[in-house]
């Protein structure tokens, strides 16, 4: 069995970040260790949310793992609330990734052109920094932007202004480039990547559902690290956690008493523990 560590924050409601990535990796096969950055009373979706912050735990916790000797397999980030933890995951990068241990950043900060709440440019350049230590990084388009410094594009790019912005993304130093959220043709969504070492892209793309969901980004993120654990090349992981976040939408659709805050991912996890098939829509 696998270990790998997530490092992001507890949304007690709302189905994102850790409440999401911990039953999707635990349900691939893996042992999940996680490190909350911080408790959140619901997801910034929701106004007037409670935030308790943790960063003062965080090294703390460190030189515990590190005491007993703790080894992991792969680190994997999502959403960071401050510079400062952006900082901390640097140095567990350094205490805990070099013996090898995949590094999996999802630069976890905004979307449809704008950041969450609480964030700025300047925090954009921090998190393009700490995407310099990486392996593999996960950006959408909205977070690619401000990464980069380009202004967003929803629609009408090319091919090739994508292939650019996924080489500009390697640029920063990670490894390979895994870009959500693109989109060629009106009916169609998906994902690009970018090896950089082979100056290689892939794509994989599913229909558009003309609906939009709070956590499909880091319902996406689990289910990608979780099958690179399990040892899928990086178009196999893109393509089940596309195949999964398409049919957690249509299952949540199908439900009349779903909520906006979230995907119904519980009822398709089958889908992703291994030998249990694929899960009915």
């Amino acid at each position: 069995m696998k270990r790998i560590m997530t490092i992001q924050d507890i949304s007690c409601l709302g189905r994102c970040s850790l409440t999401v990535a911990l039953p999707i990796l635990s349900a691939m096969g893996h042992e999940t260790v996680i490190l909350p950055t911080a408790v959140l009373s619901t997801h910034t979706q929701f106004s007037n949310f409670t935030f308790r912050d943790l960063t003062e735990d965080l090294m703390p916790i460190a030189e515990h793992w590190k005491k007993e000797n703790f080894k992991f397999d792969a680190i994997y980030t999502g959403y960071l609330g401050s510079d400062e933890q952006i900082e901390i995951v640097k140095k567990y990068f350094e205490l805990f990734a070099n013996d090898g241990a995949l590094r999996i950043v999802d630069p976890a900060m905004g979307d449809n052109g704008k950041l969450y709440v609480g964030f700025d440019e300047a925090f954009a350049k921090k998190m393009a920094g700490l995407c310099r230590h990486a392996d593999i990084i996960l950006p959408n388009l909205t977070e690619a932007a401000f990464m980069l410094g380009l202004d967003y594009q929803a629609q009408g790019y090319s091919e090739e202004y994508i292939k650019d912005v996924l080489r500009r993304l390697c640029d920063l130093g990670a490894k390979k480039a895994v870009l959500t959220g693109v989109s060629f043709h009106e009916k169609e969504l998906g994902v690009m990547a970018y090896d950089a070492a082979s100056d290689t892209f892939e794509s994989y793309f599913n229909e558009w559902i003309p609906v939009s969901f709070h956590g499909t980004g880091d319902c996406f993120a689990s289910c990608f690290a979780g099958a690179v654990l399990q040892g899928k090349s990086v178009y196999e992981s893109f393509k089940l956690a596309a195949d999964f976040i398409v049919a957690c939408i249509k299952r949540t659709m199908a439900d009349p008493d779903h909520h906006d805050y979230g995907v119904n991912f519980e009822e398709v996890l089958p889908m992703l523990v291994p030998g249990g098939g694929p899960t009915l829509l």
